[in-house]
């Protein structure tokens, strides 16, 4: 549907590319958008702006026995382990740790939720120019069910 309202609004063909029209449109293409959707969610979770059913499933990673590692003090969210690898990833505790574990500190460390979500789509508006992100492939994947 975004395609086609992207075409509508440019006058393109069906066989003509729709990258350049969403990005001169400042749309992100829909696996950006799920994407985006996630990590604001986990956000507003992290920062007691979601309810209370979604802030139980956010844990920051700072378990006693990981003193000396890096990942005690990067503030990353702990992913927990999935039996089934198809619908476990999907559930808000692993998709949205995963999110938010991939994205650049400069996103994360964001102080309100109107810079975070500036800052997140700037950040995913420019993967929009690469076919396949280097540093969220997984993301792409697990958002296309």
């Amino acid at each position: 549907m975004q395609n086609a309202a992207a075409r509508l609004v440019f006058r393109l063909r069906r066989s003509d590319h729709i990258t350049d029209a969403l990005i001169s449109l400042h749309w992100l293409r829909v696996p950006e958008r799920i994407v985006f959707k996630v990590a604001v969610q986990t956000y507003r979770a992290l920062h007691c702006d979601a309810p209370q059913y979604l802030r139980q499933f956010t844990s920051v990673a700072d378990i006693p026995t990981r003193q000396r590692l890096r990942s005690s003090t990067s503030g990353d969210l702990c992913v927990p382990a999935v039996r089934l690898p198809t619908v476990g990833r999907r559930a808000f505790s692993v998709a949205g740790a995963r999110v938010r574990n991939a994205l650049p500190v400069d996103v994360t460390s964001a102080p309100s939720l109107s810079t975070f979500r500036k800052r997140l789509k700037l950040h995913l508006s420019t993967l929009l120019s690469w076919p396949c992100p280097l540093n969220l492939p997984f993301l792409l994947e697990w958002s296309l069910w």
